[in-house]
């Protein structure tokens, strides 16, 4: 991977959104779509459906450091958007590396 790069501007959630493909798990949901140029580009949201604050960052830290254990093995050139459920606070980042690298697998993206 060459370089990730955070995902911020409402205008790129929304595409994502729209075009990207996306993959449902119980702790997680998975929107991918192919950029232009060599860079992984991450996004992450929590609504206040997943609880206060502390929860929701918690649903973040869970997520990021999932992710980060998978990046190495992910080809260049996608974006991700990943959504917290309501399960996400409550369980392990192994639960969800778990499940996102069964949706990244399914999107074809790993290495």
């Amino acid at each position: 991977m060459d370089l990730l790069i955070p995902i911020k501007e409402n205008k790129d959630f929304r595409r994502i959104y729209t075009r990207g493909k996306s993959y449902v798990s119980p702790v997680v949901v998975t929107y991918v779509l192919k950029n232009r140029s060599r860079n992984v580009r991450l996004g992450i949201t929590t609504s206040k459906k997943i609880g206060n604050a502390v929860r929701r960052n918690r649903s973040r830290r869970v997520i990021r450091e999932a992710f980060r254990t998978l990046a190495p093995g992910i080809a260049p050139g996608y974006d991700f958007i990943f959504v917290a459920r309501g399960k996400t606070p409550f369980v392990k980042s192994t639960d969800v590396r778990r499940a996102m690298m069964l949706q990244l697998k399914n999107a074809g993206v790993l290495k």
